[in-house]
């Protein structure tokens, strides 16, 4: 696969592989990556596979196993090395979910934002609450799924962005899903990654090894969540801290929704900087 990416910071410096989800692209780390730079990271956020313009894959997996293999292969690509960290936002969670346990020694520290430990989704995702914010998932499953995204204005992604960040303008962000997503082929890969959930067989063989190992990172982990996240509930009966390897830092981000690092982007930004340098 051919991936495009977006990047800040010096070449020879700790790689900062930064993953978005849906619907999102690499813009979404537009206030990160130069704050990861300033540290003296080379800060890098792909498309994440079959978001254009990063390439269809020919396979045509959407597993989380093979995002984070493409985190691996990205890492080897980049050149980087033992001092590398993985940032994962939605779908860049689970990718770094795959990828921190299955090759922990390309990664010193995680950071993931919004999507809670494995442990702790499986607690919360069959509750109601959760199930009626994820109809979406559901959604996506049926046949015609693929029209719900097939409109030219994107109007069912606003919604999603205004229901998950209430109050955050994501016009800018929505215009830039749309350049991406503009073809069918594109939507299609899009709800790919929501259709493996529920897919029942295992992923193809060069993938079996990611998805085995797919845990809570073994590297000290910063994890941040929105205390007004409208995509994903995480109750406070719900602890995370203890899920996640000694020396990780859970916090919540107050008046922020899912999308945190873009509405409060000087705190986020601060919390990571401080998480990966110390």
């Amino acid at each position: 696969m051919e991936f495009a990416f977006v990047e800040d910071g010096p070449v020879d410096g700790p790689l900062a592989l930064c993953l978005h989800g849906f619907p999102d692209t690499a813009h979404s780390y537009r206030h990160l990556l130069p704050a990861l730079a300033a540290a003296g990271f080379h800060a890098v956020a792909p498309w994440m596979r079959g978001y254009a313009p990063t390439s269809l894959p020919e396979d045509g997996v959407y597993h989380q196993a093979a995002l984070g293999s493409d985190a691996c292969a990205l890492h080897e690509v980049l050149g980087g090395d033992d001092r590398a960290v993985i940032i994962g936002h939605d779908w860049g969670a689970f990718a770094a979910y795959c990828a921190a346990p299955y090759q922990p020694e390309r990664w010193r520290r995680v950071v993931i934002l919004a999507i809670p430990p494995p442990a702790a989704m499986a607690q919360s995702f069959l509750t109601y609450e959760q199930m009626r914010r994820s109809f979406y998932v559901f959604l996506f499953q049926l046949p015609f799924g693929d029209l719900v995204l097939n409109t030219e204005d994107m109007h069912f992604v606003d919604r999603l962005w205004a229901d998950w960040s209430p109050g955050y303008d994501a016009a800018w962000d929505v215009a830039k899903v749309h350049e991406s997503l503009c073809d069918p082929e594109r939507r299609s890969a899009a709800l790919g990654y929501y259709r493996s959930m529920f897919d029942a067989s295992p992923p193809p063989a060069r993938y079996a090894e990611v998805q085995a190992a797919v845990a809570a990172p073994p590297q000290p982990t910063l994890y941040l969540h929105g205390d007004q996240d409208g995509c994903l509930a995480l109750p406070p009966e719900i602890a995370v801290e203890p899920l996640l390897s000694p020396g990780s830092v859970h916090g919540r981000v107050a008046g922020a929704g899912h999308f945190l690092h873009l509405e409060r982007p000087d705190e986020v930004n601060a919390l990571i900087v401080n998480f990966v340098t110390s």
